[in-house]
């Protein structure tokens, strides 16, 4: 769960408004690139959401963030119908050795006219780390930055806080001048009083005079000792390319002003010390919810990808277990930030890496705005990360979208930067796969959402998440036909799924020899949503010909049909 702003539950990385609520400075700018294939393009229809009020500045961010939270505890969501977003994706080629063919059906397609999810105009890219890249005021600004590291490092200023001796001098001074003040005022007794007064005060020179002599020991030993070497996420702090990388997320976070990003880098150093995060990764936290937030694939850049399952909190005992007390949330608390820190440890941050992690959040039975104890989970997980881990998210989707979300975002609208809004994509429950796949290539969505991957098992050993597949649109009320052409003697095997089905899918093998009969693999199957989310299916080819599958629309939806197939030797 990483950084930023989104809804209620789990937090991430960059937090998302509710799971964690994405703080524009940063941006799990998440877990920048070692960019991949360029996706293909898609079009996207978006509405720009409400505008933000005039005066959104850095200075006052926590205080807004903690007065939107503060409305978010009243917040009753109003009664709106569901809501669905309008998007249009273009298809995609089939590969090499295939012919798609689309067989329309007579009569006009059926178009169901669909509202839209907030999506924004503007959609945001990720800026390149190179040197060579940066403008010359962002050059400038980091080694500025660099130099007051340096000094700070130099001069110790990230060391680790310890009880300062003159302080301690100073107490012990004041404290004995009280005591002979004391003796002085009552002086009058006699000569033996004024004696004892003045032991005391040679006393007390003596002991400054000591305690002097020992700060200059320590000021010069200081002074002597080595620069300090620290280390945030894992990278030690100006030894190579890679920390310029991080101090770019604290400037991208400050845009640029090289004060506050320093101050932003001492606080974090410290805040990471007093939560002791060096010893948290490597604590046993348990894995009792490791299905409500986990790493599954990558998007079409190379971004690894996180999910944030909010609806695994309908589970009645796991909520209790997580939020009921102080103490639990605490620890939660705990757990996200580990599985954050862990995660982004696995980045890449050399100048031309992925160092920013792809967000999806599932709202799908989501806990609405009205646990109290998720608020507060969610308040003090926002609190604790929206500082310390900028810059680290590359995208956040927001699948399953439900219709109190809508009010629960313009709410939130307001206390969100432009930069932020321009990483958040909105899908609901209808469109939740064919957003996915706009980002992530479906042989990378797990099979809950709508793709082909699952973990690799007995039950699957023919594909596994680096066999590539398509994805076809199939317009409504129309059949459209996959055709597979064998150029030899094999063993052709194939999987197949269309996000919800209602469909019929067939499978035929035809000859190419004219007086050969059509061999019927599957014959035409009316498939509901309850069936099973992919079909499998190999077949032994003896002669050249082609393989054929059919999926029939008789709906008047869009259907996305997925598939894939590999081509195994096979000798008589």
């Amino acid at each position: 769960m990483a950084a930023e702003s989104s809804p209620p539950p789990p937090v991430l990385e960059q937090a998302p408004p509710s799971p964690a609520i994405e703080k524009d400075k940063e941006d799990l700018a998440h877990p920048a690139p070692v960019e991949e294939a360029e996706p293909q393009a898609v079009k996207e229809k978006e509405e720009v959401p409400p505008q933000p009020a005039a005066a959104e500045q850095k200075e006052s961010r926590s205080s807004s963030l903690a007065a939107m939270i503060e409305k978010a505890e009243s917040f009753s969501p109003p009664a709106y119908p569901p809501i669905e977003e309008k998007n249009e994706v273009t298809e995609k080629s089939a590969a090499t050795n295939e012919e798609v063919a689309v067989v329309p059906d007579s009569g006009k397609e059926k178009q169901v006219e669909e509202k839209k999810v907030p999506q924004t105009l503007v959609s945001f890219k990720e800026e390149s780390n190179a040197a060579a890249d940066l403008s010359d005021i962002e050059g400038k600004a980091l080694e500025e930055l660099k130099q007051l590291v340096q000094e700070a490092l130099s001069s110790h200023q990230f060391s680790s806080a310890t009880p300062k001796k003159e302080e301690k001098q100073s107490a012990s001074v004041i404290q004995e001048t009280s005591k002979t003040e004391a003796l002085v005022s009552d002086s009058d007794v006699g000569t033996e009083m004024k004696q004892s007064e003045e032991t005391k005060e040679s006393k007390v020179e003596k002991t400054t005079e000591k305690e002097s002599q020992e700060v200059a020991k320590e000021e010069q030993k200081v002074a002597s000792s080595s620069p300090d070497e620290v280390t945030i996420w894992g990278i030690p702090l100006l030894k190579d390319d890679r920390s310029d990388v991080v101090l770019l997320k604290f400037l991208r976070a400050r845009d640029f002003k090289v004060k506050d990003a320093f101050v932003m880098i001492k606080n974090t150093i410290q805040w990471r010390r007093d939560f002791k995060i060096d010893e948290l990764v490597d604590e046993d936290l348990g894995d009792d919810l490791e299905k409500v937030v986990f790493m599954h694939g990558y998007d079409r850049e190379g971004h690894p990808v996180c999910y944030n399952v909010y609806g695994e909190f309908q589970n009645k005992e796991l909520y209790q277990k997580t939020f009921s007390d102080e103490e639990k949330r605490s620890k939660f608390l705990r757990w996200r930030i580990q599985f954050l820190e862990r995660s982004i440890r696995k980045l890449d941050f050399s100048p031309s890496g992925i160092s920013t992690i792809f967000q999806v959040n599932d709202l799908k039975n989501a806990p609405g705005p009205g646990k109290k104890e998720l608020r507060l989970a969610t308040r003090q997980a926002l609190f604790s990360l929206q500082d310390n881990y900028p810059e680290f998210v590359a995208k956040q989707v927001f699948i399953n979208v439900p219709w109190w979300y809508l009010a629960f975002y313009t709410m939130m609208s307001p206390f969100m930067t432009q930069r932020t809004k321009s990483k958040f994509v909105y899908a609901s429950p209808s469109k939740s796969a064919e957003t996915l796949f706009k980002y992530i290539s479906p042989e990378q969505v797990p099979i809950q959402y709508g793709g082909l991957s699952v973990d690799f098992c007995d039950c699957n050993p023919e594909f596994t998440i680096a066999d590539p597949a398509t994805d076809i649109t199939v317009k409504p009320a129309t059949k459209q036909t996959v055709e597979i052409i064998i150029y030899e003697k094999c063993i052709l095997v194939w999987e197949l799924r269309v996000v919800g089905w209602e469909v019929s899918y067939s499978a035929e093998f035809m000859p190419e020899a004219k007086d050969a009969y059509t061999i019927i693999i599957t014959k035409p199957t009316k498939m509901s949503p309850t069936d099973e989310p992919v079909v499998s299916n190999s077949f032994k080819v003896g002669e050249l010909g082609k393989i054929l599958l059919t999926v029939d629309n008789p709906t008047s939806k869009k259907k996305k049909l997925l598939y894939r197939f590999k081509i195994n030797p096979f000798s008589d």
